[in-house]
């Protein structure tokens, strides 16, 4: 059972919409005329199993992708085509390339592909980068990186890979392995300068991208969320580093670091979330999005469920 309030949306199933996928996160609906409804629940999916079901997360999720977007339109085409409610998009259907492309700026992380788990565990060449002895947690790398995993689909474990091997295995052509990895710097660039702006840090953060039907590659998902990322405040980094402390952070971290320091969460049954820890995180989400945005963030009106709101907001794409 998820820990959640009574507003939370853990479930997004809408049995009027046609080729429902439950994802981690998203429930996706495949219409006919190539578009895809994507809602954005409130599960929060780490270790590649989902912890808890967060208030207004979905809602975070969503608006917070929108404004990066929006900022980075000029960059790369996207899939959006329309924002029918708070907690949806209607995206274009796309061929979604098997490989996860992820920029690191720090050595961080927590989960099992992370730089920082895997060179705490001694080794040095990570995802065909090598990285000396000596390297402190959370210490910024000369520069960005890509560190990408294989798409792990129907919940499979993400695995790390190198371009090499993306190239050998066929996963990408060259061409596509090129054109994907310019548009992830040029991403990466464009939000950690205005993340700056905000006073954060963006640390890493994982993009998709997928093939139209004109065979352009096109960015999908989401972008520099707080669950497809992790930002630090700026204002304590330096502190907290020379400290060798954690840094203060606006990301799923808060929930995934309380797991990982009580179990192994891709062995173990997870423990129970706290209330207050589900309490605590949907705050540090809506503050990641005001913070992040400079939007005030508007909550869901008292008195209609999510699911109700979003099934009249959805009506027009109604089959």
């Amino acid at each position: 059972m998820l820990p959640a309030t009574s507003s939370a949306l853990s479930d997004a199933h809408l049995p009027e919409f046609p080729n429902h996928y439950r994802g981690k996160v998203r429930d996706t609906y495949d219409l006919a005329d190539g578009r895809l409804i994507i809602i954005a629940s409130d599960r929060l999916s780490a270790f590649d199993r989902i912890l808890a079901a967060i208030p207004h997360k979905g809602q975070v999720l969503t608006q917070t992708a929108r404004y990066w977007f929006e900022k980075t339109a000029d960059i790369c085409p996207n899939h959006i085509l329309d924002y029918p409610d708070p907690n949806v998009v209607v995206g274009r259907r796309l061929s979604i390339l098997p490989v996860e492309i992820v920029v690191r700026d720090y050595l961080a992380g927590t989960t099992g592909t992370s730089i920082l788990s895997l060179y705490k565990q001694g080794r040095r060449s990570l995802y065909g980068h090598t990285f000396p002895d000596g390297l402190r947690d959370n210490a910024r790398l000369p520069q960005p990186i890509i560190t990408p995993t294989s798409k792990a689909f129907d919940g499979g474990h993400d695995e790390p890979l190198t371009a090499d091997e993306i190239l050998a295995r066929g996963l990408l052509t060259a061409t596509q392995w090129e054109t994907v990895s310019a548009y992830a710097l040029a991403l990466f660039d464009r939000g950690r300068r205005l993340a700056e702006d905000r006073g954060l840090i963006l640390v890493d953060t994982k993009y998709e991208f997928g093939l139209d039907t004109e065979g352009r590659i096109v960015l999908a998902d989401e972008i520099h969320t707080p669950d497809s990322s992790r930002y630090w405040i700026g204002e304590t980094y330096p502190e907290r580093f020379a400290a060798g402390e954690r840094p203060d952070s606006f990301d799923k971290d808060y929930v995934r670091s309380w797991v990982a320091a009580r179990c192994d969460p891709y062995v173990d049954p997870i423990p129970e979330i706290p209330d207050e820890l589900v309490a605590g995180a949907s705050k540090v989400y809506v503050d990641a999005f005001e913070t992040i945005t400079g939007q005030t963030f508007q909550p869901p009106a008292a008195g209609e469920p999510v699911l109700d709101r979003i099934r009249r907001n959805l009506a027009p794409y109604r089959p």
